[in-house]
This record gives C-alpha cells, sequence and structure tokens, in this order.
C-alpha cells in the first residue's frame, strides 16, 4: 500500500490498516524539493509503526517514475492532494491504472472529487458543520456550538470512511479482477455519520437540533453533571430499567416513571444535580459504575490512558524510537487486528527505505546512484 499522505484523514485509514497487517509505504517529497508539507511529530499516528517510507521528487521523470513503479507491485494507492493535483503529477489513477490494472486507488479529499466545492480548503471543523453535526451538539454558555473534543470527521468520516471503502474494494477485486478508484470525500461521511437524523427530516418534515432527542439533551437521563470535587460524571440511562436503577440507588425513585416527562425535565435535572454535588466523581463511578445505571467517569486524556479497563486490555504500549527513545502509545485496538506486542518498534522518520523498495522493484545499483545523485530520490 502507497500512502502519499503526511497528516489527516487519509493517515488515518492507513495506520488503521497498517494496525491490521497492511504494508504500508509512505511516500513523502526529497527534501528541499517539496512546497508547504505538514511534518507530524515523531509520536503522531502512533510513531508509523509497522510501516515503511520512500522519499520521491514527483515533479521530476525520473520520481514519477519511480513512484509508478513502486505501484506495478501494489495493491493500494491513497492520495490526499486537492482535486486535480495527481493528474498535473502524472500518478493519477488512469496513470497507475496503466501500469497495474488491479490497483485500488483512493482518493480523499474535504469535498470529494467533483462537485460546486471540489477545491474549497477545509478541515474537520468545516465537514462537522457542513453536515449538520456541528448545530446537533450542545451550545456553550454564549450558545455557540461546541468544538468537538476530537476530530470526528478526520477520524470516522474520512479515516475509517477511507479504510472500509478500500477493504470493500479490495474483496470486490477478488471477485472481479479488477481495481477500482475511490472518491473518499470526508464531507459525505460526516453526512453518513449524520443519516438517523437527516432520515428523520427527509421523511417528516422536523428540522432536528439541540435538545430534540435523548441523545442530544431532551432528557435529563442522559447528559453530564458536575460532582462535588469539580469533576464530572456522565449519565447515559436511556432505557427505563437503567435509569429505574439509578433513581433508586440516588433515593429518587419518584422519577422512576416520569423519565420522558417533558414538563418535568428541569425539575428532574436539578435534582440529580444536587445529588451529585454531594459526592467527588470516583465515589459515584464506584457506587453507581456496577449497578447497572450507565455511569462513566469524564475522564481528561491524562486519566483515559491510565483508566484500569483499557490497561487491563492492554491497550496502551511501550514502543522504541531511534532519537526519542522509549515511549507509551495507543496500541492496536480494533477488534481482530495485528495483537500488540511487548514493546513496538518505530521507524526514525529522518531515514528512509527508499534505496531498498526500489531495489525490490527492480532497480539496480546504478540506476539508484544516479537518481540519488540527480535528487530525485533520498
Amino acid at each position: 500500500m502507497l500512502d502519499l499522505s503526511s497528516v489527516g484523514p487519509a493517515a488515518r485509514a492507513t495506520r488503521l490498516l497498517s494496525d491490521y497487517g497492511a504494508r504500508v509505504v509512505k511516500v513523502g517529497p526529497v527534501p528541499g524539493r517539496a512546497g508547504v508539507a505538514t511534518v507530524p511529530p515523531a509520536y503522531a499516528y502512533s510513531g508509523h509503526r509497522g510501516m515503511r517510507r520512500v522519499l520521491l521528487d514527483l515533479k521530476a521523470d525520473g520520481g514519477r517514475d519511480a513512484f509508478l513503479d513502486l505501484a506495478r507491485g501494489s495493491d493500494v494507492v491513497v492520495e490526499s492532494f486537492r482535486p486535480g493535483v495527481v493528474e498535473r503529477l502524472g500518478i493519477s489513477y488512469e496513470a497507475v491504472r496503466a501500469v497495474n490494472e488491479r490497483i485500488v486507488y483512493c482518493s480523499t479529499s474535504g469535498y470529494g472529487q467533483s462537485g460546486p466545492r471540489r477545491d474549497w480548503a477545509g478541515h474537520d471543523l468545516n465537514y462537522l458543520a457542513t453536515s449538520g453535526y456541528l448545530h446537533c451538539s450542545g451550545r456553550d454558555a454564549d450558545g455557540v456550538p461546541a468544538l468537538p473534543g476530537a476530530t470526528v470527521a478526520d477520524i470516522a468520516a474520512g479515516g475509517m470512511h477511507a479504510a472500509l471503502a478500500i477493504i470493500a474494494a479490495l474483496l470486490r477485486r477478488e471477485r472481479t479482477g479488477h481495481g477500482e478508484q475511490l472518491d473518499v470525500s470526508v464531507a459525505d461521511g460526516a453526512l453518513g455519520m449524520m443519516a438517523l437524523y437527516a432520515d428523520e427530516h427527509l421523511a417528516t418534515g422536523v428540522d432536528p437540533g439541540p435538545g430534540h432527542y435523548i441523545l442530544t439533551g431532551r432528557y435529563a437521563c442522559y447528559g453530564v453533571y458536575a460532582c462535588a470535587d469539580g469533576e464530572y460524571l456522565s449519565v447515559a440511562a436511556i432505557e427505563p430499567a437503567f435509569w429505574a436503577n439509578l433513581c433508586r440507588a440516588l433515593d429518587l425513585e419518584e422519577y422512576v416513571d416520569t423519565q420522558t416527562d417533558d414538563s418535568l425535565q428541569d425539575e428532574i435535572r436539578e435534582a440529580l444535580a444536587a445529588r451529585f454535588a454531594t459526592a467527588g466523581r470516583d465515589e459515584w463511578v464506584r457506587r453507581l459504575g456496577p449497578a447497572d445505571c450507565c455511569v462513566a467517569p469524564v475522564n481528561s486524556v491524562a486519566e483515559a490512558v491510565q483508566d484500569e479497563q483499557y490497561r487491563f486490555r492492554n491497550a496502551v504500549v511501550k514502543a522504541d524510537h531511534p532519537t526519542e527513545g522509549v515511549m507509551e502509545q495507543v496500541g492496536p485496538v480494533w477488534a481482530g487486528a495485528d495483537e500488540p506486542e511487548d514493546r513496538w518498534s518505530l521507524p526514525d522518520l529522518a531515514a528512509t527505505d527508499t534505496a531498498d523498495l526500489l531495489a525490490e522493484a527492480g532497480y539496480d545499483h546504478d540506476r539508484l546512484s544516479d537518481l540519488a545523485s540527480a535528487g530525485v530520490i533520498a
């Protein structure tokens, strides 16, 4: 798998697929020959564990030819340039397909390869805003839609979207013998995540927003509450049985049968808030967690990576970096992914595997030396 991305949804997709055993080769520009490029820190994207790296000047004939020679023996190409860039570089789907008709070529972009916004710049927040996600989220103290705590569009609407599409295309190829081009739009993926709400609107005319659903704050049984120590507890007692358990545990049994009574929601919220303000977050977790009440602590990131559940499941692993030393990172947590190792070895992003990879593609020593001397490979 050749990955032309450095950050964003495409890089998340190949990170995910690498954890499932894909052999990913990161394709970057030769130093000094690149335009504006984002270089992620050593720890980002799990330190590119399990990946190799090749540096090519794709604007030079020799660099373009080298890329196509690598693509000749590859299964997947992933790119995240603006629409039209790969055509100008001579490494488009059609160019790669000419040397490898079985290639699965995944193009990821903000708004897709077509449409009035195809050339727009954008980031995660823009795609969540476009899809309706941000509108349905909670509001800050000024009534402004709150910023998401993670790059949901990049991760799910883009990265997971691309990974799923690639896997499906590879399965189709097993039946048909042919590859295909995938047009992964992060904005499309974000709209797909909003399908439950969007489909309701399209069928009924209702325009969902904050407080419309149980999941967007309509009822007190689904929300976040402050505790005595200034920390927060998440409550998601959606089913009546879980709600009843919570009410009984908090000595608020009078509200068991009024879970979805709109006229009483402010009163119920106040009653819950008053109870949770009498003890610290961790005490409530200790008391309510095992009691089928659907509660969990609002962890900081620092707390999350130390959480006993994650640690028990080996979700955090150690890794050796050639220059940064030993660090911890989130391991392959995806179901069915490669089993986590006791300690991962991370590549040095200052080094490359260019010569080895091109040698595997049939390049001899003299040709490699000539390309390196010309600054076409590094």
